[in-house]
């Protein structure tokens, strides 16, 4: 699976996003808009983004930190690809999506590996993470799991199954299955390793 080229990518989701009603997308988005101002405001992994219409520039709400060029082009394509239909609260695998079959493979290499190789040995930690990025844990799915919301309609859960002196641990990662509706398969590429991460990072603090 190849990732986005991020810099075509990222001219192709400004050209969208200018054309946007703005509106109209704040409310499919479920953020806030303010007209006067023009400006979007995204919660995105628990950190609040203010958006700029049309021009698309970006920056974080509190504090002078870069935006990464991963994260605006994210950011831009959830305000852009949004629906309305809210998360039904089923979930499906990175399989179940458009194409994901075709791509499993690569996706477990760079997102459920690094999730196990960070978080398999000391699960209680990936709980910890998660509750400071506005998560929660999840019962009965795996020995432990958790659900991110990393943008508002897009919930991303985290599993984790411990290991034993036969099996090494293992994990999943998990989409509402109304994921396809507000981001293309690539999003879903490339969003679990963000929170991955992000969670690795605060669980060390």
């Amino acid at each position: 699976m190849s990732l986005i080229n991020l810099n075509p990518a990222h001219d192709k989701a400004l050209e969208e996003f200018a054309a946007l009603a703005p509106e109209e997308a704040a409310r499919k988005a479920a953020v806030e808009y303010n007209p006067d101002a023009g400006i979007f405001t995204v919660p995105f992994l628990y950190v609040r983004y203010r958006v700029s219409f049309p021009d698309g520039k970006i920056s974080a709400e509190e504090g002078d930190q870069e935006v990464s060029l991963t994260d605006r082009v994210c950011i831009l394509h959830y305000l852009t690809h949004a629906s309305d239909c809210l998360p039904t609260g089923r979930n499906i695998t990175f399989k179940d999506l458009p194409n994901g079959s075709i791509y499993v493979g690569p996706f477990n290499n760079r997102a459920v590996r690094p999730l196990v190789s960070i978080f398999g040995s000391q699960p209680e930690m990936l709980l910890k993470a998660a509750e400071k990025l506005g998560g929660n844990r999840v019962e009965g799915i795996g020995d432990w799991a958790v659900t991110v919301e990393v943008f508002p309609k897009v919930p991303i859960t985290f599993v984790i199954w411990e290991g034993d002196d036969e099996f090494p641990p293992s994990g999943n990662i998990l989409y509402d299955s109304s994921a396809p509706l507000h981001l293309e398969t690539e999003d879903y590429a490339l969003l679990p390793g963000l929170a991955i991460f992000r969670m690795k990072k605060l669980a060390i603090r």
